[in-house]
């Protein structure tokens, strides 16, 4: 996939580091952090832009307004395949 030269998505280990459980409770504030299966995370100049987070039996993904449709969110649901 082709993501704009300054994002990267990447999938951090659980639980998550207290900065990017931050980041991933700002995009995803429904989500049971402490519960996940998975999660990925998209980067763009160190700050977190977007989230794919799974659980048992549901999941959630948000990517923020002015990154949407560059692909990442197809990046990030990618990633946790």
């Amino acid at each position: 996939m082709n993501l704009p030269a300054r994002v990267r998505v990447t999938r951090p280990p659980l639980p998550l580091a207290p900065a990017l459980r931050t980041a991933a409770a700002r995009l995803c504030p429904d989500a049971p952090l402490d519960a996940l299966s998975g999660a990925a995370l998209a980067i763009a100049g160190g700050a977190v832009i977007g989230a794919h987070l799974r659980w048992q039996g549901s999941e959630a993904a948000t990517v923020e307004t002015g990154w949407r449709g560059r692909g990442i969110e197809e990046a990030l649901a990618a990633a946790l395949t």
